[in-house]
């Protein structure tokens, strides 16, 4: 088997999300009235599975069986199913170019007329490669015609999909999600990208298989990456007792100067974390052994917290507001902030503070003007500070969103559909975004590391969720909104979400209105649009709900924000707030 085999994806509950997880515990008293179980299982080794050969005498029709369960040999491997095909489709045939997963077959039929064999696949889906996920199977492909022909007496098959051909559920109880790790555009701050891995002994090896094939075309002008290209992985990565792997590539690097390879290690440690039992890495290219400028070879995995995808040094408090004041601080110590919208009330419907903790945008109550002004006052200055107004004459501003590089990004629904502006410095403009310019669009969130943004838009009634990224040139200027994806649900009803917050780094909350008023639901999903996601976690609270109060923070607490206070969603518990909340959240 290749390297890139081993970053085999599966779409399936098998989903386990960083954020909301766990048993929610219902308590006695209190508005959270039902809990569904937690995505979250136990990591489980599947059981092997041999493949059979072809045997002796076999119709056509056995030939094309034979072929398709022989892809589900565990571990992984293709040598057998190959044995299915001819001599020179053999040398042809590369599974690892992508994976299709299927809810079931049919039986191989033989085509009037001819030697060639078909069978149509349910509900298929497809990833690339590198692990993925690439959307359903396009209605022209759920259809495999396989070409037979006869040789030394015996069928085989003379063509076959450049895919491994899996069922859904093989896949839900081998793989399981992980994240690739690649850097923005400016080489500033990390970007996770989803994949499916393989779970148990082969996950280290897998993930730096994924990172070696690159973020590939799809993310160009969103990420990249400081590993030299044309490098493979050896034949695996033996991690010691003591937690350290050995990472061997092969290949021609050139010459690689200090800043490279310390992106290259931040790319690897942010990674490898992933595995519980890695808690360093060394790294050798070919016969040289890499090390940092102060000669350590040893990199631990909870290094480079400078491009942490999170935001370096973002702050963690909570921040919104409250009697119409901005309040700053842990759940429990919530205390007006020093600056001009803590003293003074400036009539603000929604508030959003950049990461750093230094500035906030509040829109106007009546949604048509957007507010800047300091967080804290500033040390040495006698004049009284004051916000400043950067947006007027807009319509119904929706909460804008930051990201780390301090840009603003704000939403106006405005009569025409919505508009989407960037606050670059001290420029505005506007940007075309496919799929939320000239909507109806009810919330917009942008990343912290400023490569994807998420969206729900309303359409005939009915609330669709907008996956898509964002490119950047290598000045930081972004260039164009790309990649959308759709997402619709498949409840019974239409959805009504009423907000969106981040929950980790790839996976947002949505709060959706079941009962006007009365029942609100929170889910999760995943930002590859993947189906299985969707449901990892529902949690529905009986009182109606504001908002959502989420952090993409690995261990922050997630909250639904009502009239009276806020519901911790994971632990169930009650808190209530002195004064009227009206918007609560993190940075970002």
């Amino acid at each position: 088997m290749t390297g890139r085999r081993r970053t085999l994806a599966a779409l399936s509950a098998v989903l386990l999300l960083a954020a909301l997880t766990g048993c929610v515990e219902l308590p006695e008293k209190g508005p959270v009235v039902e809990t569904e179980p937690s995505a979250k299982v136990a990591e489980q080794q599947a059981a092997a599975i041999d493949a059979i050969p072809p045997q002796e005498g076999d119709a056509a029709l056995d030939i094309v069986n034979g072929f398709l369960d022989a892809m589900t040999a565990y571990p992984v491997q293709a040598n057998v199913a190959r044995q299915f095909l001819a001599r020179e489709a053999q040398a042809a045939w590369n599974p690892d170019d992508a994976t299709i997963t299927y809810g079931d077959i049919t039986d191989p039929s033989a085509d009037a007329g001819s030697r060639n064999v078909s069978v149509t696949l349910g509900d298929p889906e497809s990833l690339d490669g590198r692990g993925g996920w690439q959307g359903p199977l396009p209605a022209d492909q759920r259809r495999l015609t396989f070409r037979m022909v006869v040789e030394d007496g015996e069928y085989r098959i003379a063509n076959a999909p450049d895919a491994l051909i899996v069922p859904a559920q093989w896949f839900s109880q081998r793989f399981r999600q992980a994240s690739l790790y690649f850097f923005d555009r400016t080489a500033q701050i990390l970007v996770p990208e989803p994949v499916f891995v393989p779970r148990g002994e082969q996950l280290a090896t897998t993930l730096i298989d994924g990172l070696l094939a690159g973020p590939g075309e799809r993310l160009s002008g969103v990420a990249r990456s400081f590993l030299p290209p044309n490098l493979t992985v050896g034949l695996s990565v033996p991690i010691s007792e003591e937690g350290v792997a050995d990472i061997t590539l092969v290949g021609d690097s050139g010459q690689q100067n200090p800043e490279v390879i310390e992106k290259m290690l931040a790319q690897l440690v942010w990674t490898l974390r992933q595995e519980p039992s890695i808690s360093a890495i060394r790294l050798q290219i070919g016969d040289e052994r890499i090390r940092l400028p102060d000669g350590v070879a040893e990199y631990r995995v909870d290094a480079a917290p400078e491009y942490d995808p999170t935001g370096y040094q973002a702050s963690r408090l909570l921040y919104g507001l409250v009697d119409g004041l901005l309040v700053s601080g842990e759940l429990d110590t919530l205390a007006p902030a020093e600056g001009p919208f803590g003293d003074t009330g400036y009539g603000l419907r929604s508030v959003a503070v950049n990461l750093p903790a230094t500035l906030a945008a509040g829109v106007t109550d009546n949604g048509r003007s957007v507010l800047l002004a300091p967080v804290r006052a500033v040390a040495g200055e006698e004049a009284p500070q004051r916000a400043i107004q950067v947006v007027s004459g807009a319509t119904r501003l929706l909460r804008p969103s930051w990201d780390f590089a301090d840009r603003l990004w704000m939403v106006d629904r405005a009569p025409s559909g919505a508009r989407v502006i960037l606050r670059e410095g001290e420029r505005l403009r506007g940007l075309q975004v496919p799929g939320v310019t000239g909507q109806d669009v009810r919330s917009f969130v942008v990343s912290r590391d400023a490569t994807r943004f998420v969206a729900v838009v309303r359409r005939d009634g009915v609330d669709r969720l907008l996956l898509g990224r964002v490119q950047v040139d290598f000045q930081g200027r972004v260039r164009e909104a790309v990649g959308v994806r759709t997402m619709t649900f498949e409840d019974a009803d239409p959805v009504r979400v009423t907000d969106i917050a981040w929950t980790s780094p790839t996976s947002v909350a949505l709060l959706s209105e079941v009962v006007p008023g009365e029942l609100f639901e929170v889910r999760t999903v995943v930002v590859d649009g993947a189906p299985a996601g969707v449901e990892a976690l529902s949690t529905t609270v009986n009182e109606a709900v504001l908002g959502l109060a989420g952090s993409p923070v690995p261990g922050a607490r997630q909250y639904a924000v009502t009239d009276e206070g806020v519901v911790d969603l994971l632990t169930s518990r009650v808190v209530e707030l002195e004064g009227r909340p009206a918007s609560l959240g993190y940075v970002g």
